[in-house]
């Protein structure tokens, strides 16, 4: 995938937005800096006042819900082709992300955004607030201590 066309001009560096509440996000961030790039990559959590400065025009809102990756020259990438952006500006993975921007290879990277999207909303986390993994472990918990009623002492 060239991310931009014949006119514009050349990607010379990439902001990637990520939800530092999110551990799957996070994971990522981790990943893509282990990683060779072929073009720079700078990590920003979205939404934070490092993105809003850099970025004052930009939706924050929606680049908490999205991933978004801003071109050096103001390209503007979300979903499923900010995903393709990253992988493009990597070494290693280059070639994988021009066949994903096929028409062939498309579906397969929605497909891993559908995935990791949904797990992150199974996942993610306000600051401060427990996340949807502790929250379910705790109704697990009471529903487990209701159906004992007063034969067992609480878990907690």
């Amino acid at each position: 995938m060239a991310p931009a066309a014949q006119d514009a001009p050349p990607v010379r560096q990439l902001t990637v937005l990520y939800d530092a509440d999110c551990p799957l996000c996070v994971h990522i961030r981790h990943w893509l800096l282990g990683q060779q790039w072929l073009v720079p990559l700078r990590l920003v959590p979205a939404g934070s006042d490092e993105a809003r400065r850099l970025y004052p025009a930009l939706d924050h809102a929606a680049t908490l819900r999205e991933i978004t990756v801003v071109g050096d020259s103001g390209q503007l990438w979300t979903g499923t082709d900010a995903f393709i952006v990253c992988l493009w500006a990597l070494a290693e993975h280059r070639p994988k992300a021009e066949w994903l921007a096929t028409p062939a290879g498309r579906p397969f990277a929605r497909g891993a955004m559908y995935t990791a999207s949904a797990w992150r909303q199974a996942v993610r986390t306000e600051p401060d607030a427990p996340s949807a993994a502790e929250t379910a472990a705790e109704e697990a918990e009471d529903a487990q201590g209701a159906a004992c009623g007063d034969h067992c002492p609480p878990s907690r």
